[in-house]
């Protein structure tokens, strides 16, 4: 392959690939990966997890040299030939990007070195994976302690829209890839808490220049328990938020099951059916909404949840016989009243001497904006 990339040095400045977020090639093994990821990464690995383990190993009990060589045993001819070829489309496909393994050592040398004899000089992140965690983590104890407001406000009251439209809004939800109840999952798998808080970190270095631009800086989040589905928020930002403000959203209650059904009943089926197929989408749909319900069944009491999954299956069967999802306000109505709006002005109450602004969508936005100092 002639060169067609301008050679470019390796690299240190980890915090503004991840501001940016940079594309990268990880190299590291798909176990690796799993465990923790970062921003717009792609895993293309040099050796995939059994031949890893067996190279661990080879170096645990025969040393460095006789593991290289196994290394270059296991990938070597048609296997190595796909892992070149597979790497030259991705820097070829992202030509400002780098590639990294676990601490910028061997295996992102030798991709290195693979793919100048292919004719692509390619750059490295210095320090590999464990660098570019340590500078996430960094970043994020260090901007989770500036000033932030929290939007509050029952469920369906727009807050997660609100957030995402501010201009240093940050998305927890969206970065956890949950939407933070018993009916959060997506159809999106959630990410490791190492990838998340990466994601997180990533998220908060690429407002630092819109931070810059305004004369009364703020990050604007969601106000959230301890943990988003599977993942948990860091200590810091935890701490940031007991002490923070809150602005809580009050929509009227036919605007809030507007916003819900649009959501969770409308896009979540759609999405179901886009993913599985017509029929199977409805099963994963029906699964969906169950599951939900089962998961707080001890708090709503067996009898109270016997009746909602009731009217529950009744709804759904109509939703798929019709096309119509109103009948779901069948259950989803008493669900807010009896349980989740007691719930959350119960957790709002604890929280009463930080609120500082109420009012609906609109004038939480415009009160926001203003806070900002523009």
């Amino acid at each position: 392959m002639d060169q067609k990339l301008t050679a470019r040095p390796d690299t240190r400045d980890y915090r503004q690939l991840l501001a940016q977020a940079t594309p990268l090639i990880d190299v590291r093994a798909p176990v690796e990966f799993a465990q923790g990821s970062l921003p717009a990464a792609c895993n293309l690995p040099l050796m995939n997890n059994e031949e890893r383990a067996a190279v661990g190993t080879c170096y645990k009990q025969r040393g460095q040299q006789a593991a290289l060589a196994l290394g270059h045993q296991l990938v070597q001819g048609e296997t190595r030939e796909k892992r070149i070829a597979a790497w030259q489309a991705a820097c070829l496909r992202h030509p400002e990007g780098y590639l990294y393994c676990a601490r910028g050592g061997l295996r992102s040398h030798i991709v290195q070195q693979w793919l100048k004899a292919s004719g692509i000089d390619y750059p490295l992140v210095i320090g590999g994976y464990k660098a570019l965690r340590q500078a996430a983590s960094d970043a994020l104890d260090e901007l989770a302690r500036r000033p932030l407001v929290l939007v509050g406000g029952c469920t369906g009251s727009g807050k997660t829209l609100l957030v995402r439209e501010m201009a240093t809004g940050i998305d927890l939800e969206g970065l956890a890839r949950h939407r933070g109840s018993s009916f959060g999952r997506t159809l999106t798998a959630q990410l490791s808490q190492a990838s998340f808080e990466n994601h997180l970190a990533g998220a908060l270095l690429a407002q630092e220049a819109v931070w810059q631009t305004l004369p009364s800086p703020f990050w604007v989040l969601e106000d959230e328990g301890r943990t988003i589905g599977a993942n948990h928020l860091p200590a810091a930002l935890r701490e940031q938020m007991a002490l923070s403000p809150v602005a809580v959203v009050e929509e009227p209650f036919e605007r809030r099951l507007q916003r819900l059904g649009q959501e969770y009943f409308i896009g979540m089926q759609q999405a179901c059916c886009e993913a599985y197929g017509e029929e199977a989408g409805w099963r994963e749909f029906g699964d969906y909404l169950y599951h939900g319900l089962y998961a707080i069944r001890r708090r709503l009491g067996l009898q109270r949840f016997a009746r909602l999954a009731e009217l529950q299956a009744q709804a759904l069967l109509k939703h798929q016989q019709t096309g119509r999802h109103e009948a779901h306000f069948d259950w989803l109505v008493p669900l807010l009243n009896d349980y989740y709006d007691p719930m959350y002005r119960y957790q709002l109450e604890k929280k009463s001497a930080n609120i500082v602004f109420r009012g609906d969508y609109a004038q939480v936005q415009e009160w926001l904006e203003n806070r900002y100092g523009k």
